[in-house]
């Protein structure tokens, strides 16, 4: 019989995955004293809650159920988040907005951590399962909350974003969260960065401390739902009939959606237009075809964009070839039922900066688990969170960071180094309501 039970509860056990050789970071103890210990230590003895069984909700048992629920079901009167909106113009011309929370945050401290947030596909500051995560943790201690700030960084063209330049983003494009950390840490120099990313972000993410390694502006990161291998997720997403003419013409017909608000923006005669038109006019697109006509060519700047083939995309884009680069904490959770990414690294290239963990069940984005009240559900990956952003955030301490300074030329502010990139604030800042979506365009991604 104990057998039996071992088994059943092996079912909703999280996978936790660390290299041979773990990192060994700082960390603040009692009276403020600093220790050094193991990365892996570290997480066991602050993150409790990612080693919790997670039982999904009865009425939600597997991945494909859970995901859908993340699309269709109603969340509007959960989790309210108001933010205030700064928008950014950048060197080249394009524009990515920040949502910041709390609206008034004078009473916090300068060395309160920020989390940094990234969106999924198509979303923004408005997704559920960033408000989730956001409402509580910006609350305030006495509350039960974090006390933290947050911003979203918000795509071009996601969330209301103008589009003022002829490129939108892309799993690969990681430039514009570079811009949007000059700014957030030129407005707030005493504040730990605490990233926390989603999906297509979270892959974003990934490739952008890796590609910084000791140069983060990023304290830690948080990656869910990360897609890693592109090329192979998407392959396999298209072996499946659900998997093609649910999820993937699903995702492709948020994105053509999406491109229609914003292709009249594009001078007609320039490459990215050429495409756009041609990419619109697809019936039914899956979300390979759609980086086929448009991705390839309109996701980036030059240098790397224009690819040659999605496929070239894909290769250039993918963030699980790039972790063993990373030399910040990160966390990364999956959900073995995801029907959206079924890839996923856990050997995480023998970096021991790397936590990789697989949940049994969960979906895309899901985690949905019973909560009290009859039909009420709760999102479990909140605690495993709460927990690692308090413990990079307040108990890890980093080593003095290699930032290369910043400067303000010709009204933009600058790294020194990066002449090629740049951004400053433009004018207004809008009071957004996080729960108003966007018509037209299916949540949860």
């Amino acid at each position: 019989m104990s057998s039996f039970f071992n088994w059943w509860s092996a079912r909703y056990t999280t996978e936790v995955r660390y290299p041979k050789e773990s990192a060994l970071v700082a960390t603040k103890e009692q009276h403020s004293n600093t220790t050094s210990v193991f990365l892996r230590d570290f997480v066991e003895r602050r993150c409790p809650s990612l080693y919790s069984e997670f039982r999904p909700a009865w009425w939600l048992p597997n991945g494909h159920m859970q995901t859908l629920y993340c699309v269709l079901g109603d969340f509007s009167a959960r989790d309210k988040v108001v933010y205030k909106r700064t928008l950014l113009r950048l060197l080249d011309g394009g524009t990515v907005g920040l949502d910041f929370t709390p609206v008034d945050n004078s009473h916090l401290p300068p060395d309160t951590p920020i989390i940094v947030v990234l969106h999924g596909l198509t979303g923004g500051s408005y997704e559920s399962y960033v408000r989730a995560i956001l409402s509580p943790a910006c609350m305030p201690v006495h509350q039960g909350g974090l006390g933290y700030r947050a911003v979203v960084v918000n795509f071009r063209g996601c969330a209301g974003v103008p589009v003022t330049s002829p490129q939108l983003y892309s799993a690969g494009h990681t430039d514009d969260l570079r811009q949007a950390l000059f700014y957030i840490s030129h407005r707030y120099p005493e504040a730990p960065l605490l990233g926390l990313s989603f999906s297509l972000g979270a892959n974003v993410m990934t490739r952008y401390v890796a590609e910084e390694g000791e140069h983060s502006r990023l304290k830690s990161a948080c990656v869910l739902g990360c897609p890693w291998n592109l090329a192979a997720n998407a392959s396999k997403l298209l072996a499946t009939h659900i998997g093609r003419h649910v999820y993937s013409k699903g995702m492709g017909r948020n994105l053509v959606n999406l491109l229609k608000r914003h292709v009249g923006t594009f001078a007609p005669d320039h490459e990215v237009a050429k495409a756009a038109a041609v990419t619109i006019a697809l019936t039914k697109p899956t979300i390979d075809m759609f980086d086929e006509h448009f991705t390839k060519i309109g996701g980036g700047s030059s240098p790397p964009w224009p690819f040659a083939s999605a496929n070239d995309y894909y290769e250039y884009s993918s963030s699980h070839n790039v972790l063993n680069k990373i030399k910040i904490p990160l966390l990364a959770i999956n959900a073995a039922d995801d029907p959206v990414v079924q890839d996923v690294p856990m050997d995480a290239e023998g970096n021991g900066w790397v936590i990789m963990a697989l949940t049994p069940c969960g979906g895309h984005l899901g985690w949905f688990e019973p909560d009290e009240g009859w039909g009420q559900i709760r999102r479990w990956i909140k605690r495993p969170v709460f927990e690692w952003l308090r413990a990079t955030g307040e108990d890890f301490v980093r080593s003095p960071p290699h930032w290369r300074p910043l400067h303000e030329e010709g009204g933009f502010l600058k790294e020194v180094g990066t002449d090629r990139l740049g951004c400053k604030e433009l004018d207004g800042n809008d009071i957004i309501v996080g729960t108003e979506g966007e018509a037209g365009l299916l949540a949860g991604l």
